[in-house]
């Protein structure tokens, strides 16, 4: 039983096939067009690629996108990759494939992988964050995708930082229109800008964990700054695990303190929920994607 899984990023598409039991029968990459109508086409083609190098026909297909379906009208929204938004890319999709799809929020795609067979394995409530180029979320309650009445369940990363210092406020501006979401707060590409010297995020968490100075100065304020985010999201939810992925999930000294950190800022007396980093990296997202299919509904 074979089922497809889509990652249509913004600067690459991947499409997967995985079996029953989650491992890959066959896996195409390939750079994301520039042109709407070109990247249908892709998905198409590598669609195909896939059911030929695993020997199937009819698949099912689940697609994971930057972004989300309104659920007024099925257009895209809040897409960072901009030529998809307002468009209906599920029906333009099924039309081009000829057959039903099943599409989700990226995010919401990486939290079902490591529910399903990952970091959250075991877990009910799992909230699964990426934070790498942005910062975005997806929660998962045993074993299903949870969206919301609006379908924007987990859009974590245009809430605004939590009990902001007065030299956080009012915050940069975000390509949302609003300042202050913590994607500018917590995404790697904003960990780098605060540090303020020009590298990247890579060199600075590596220089921190060497005990530069300004270097591991920058990493605290970023742990704090995430941890106060965690802590919002915890007294809402309160996840039974919190699941890592993107580029900033790979600093390993995050983890270190992290739930303790995140805890001192919950309406709690306790606070002893897990922070862990994916199992599946950046496989996730196709992995996940593919799994918005039930397995009897596979080809």
């Amino acid at each position: 039983m074979i089922r497809i899984g889509v990652d249509f990023g913004g600067t690459k598409i991947e499409a997967a096939a995985l079996d029953a039991q989650g491992r890959f029968q066959a896996r195409v990459r390939t750079a994301s067009p520039d042109n709407y109508q070109a990247g249908l086409q892709a998905v198409r083609d590598m669609v195909a690629e896939a059911e030929t190098q695993a020997g199937v026909t009819g698949a099912s297909v689940g697609i994971g996108i930057p972004g989300s379906p309104s659920p007024v009208d099925g257009l895209i929204r809040n897409a960072n990759t901009t030529r998809l938004n307002g468009k209906p890319l599920q029906a333009d999709l099924e039309r081009v494939m000829g057959r039903p799809l099943r599409l989700a929020n990226d995010a919401n795609c990486f939290a079902l992988s490591e529910a399903v067979d990952g970091a959250g394995v075991g877990f009910g409530l799992v909230f699964g964050v990426i934070i790498g180029t942005g910062c975005g979320a997806g929660v998962v309650s045993d074993g299903k995708v949870l969206a919301g009445g609006n379908g924007i369940a987990g859009e974590w990363g245009h809430t605004p930082l939590p009990w902001p210092r007065p030299e956080e406020s009012p915050g940069p501006s975000c390509f949302c229109g609003r300042p202050g979401c913590l994607e500018n707060w917590i995404s790697g590409p904003a960990f780098a800008h605060h540090h303020g010297s020009g590298q990247t995020a890579e060199a600075i968490a590596t220089a921190a964990e060497a005990g530069e100075p300004r270097a591991s100065a920058s990493l605290a304020r970023y742990k704090d700054r995430l941890a106060r985010g965690l802590a919002v999201i915890s007294d809402i939810l309160d996840p039974d695990v919190i699941v890592f992925g993107g580029g900033m999930s790979n600093v390993m000294s995050l983890y270190d303190g992290l739930t303790e950190a995140i805890g001192a800022y919950t309406f709690s007396d306790i606070y002893t929920t897990p922070v862990r980093k994916a199992v599946h990296g950046d496989s996730s997202g196709v992995r996940g994607a593919a799994w918005l299919w039930p397995l009897e509904t596979s080809g």
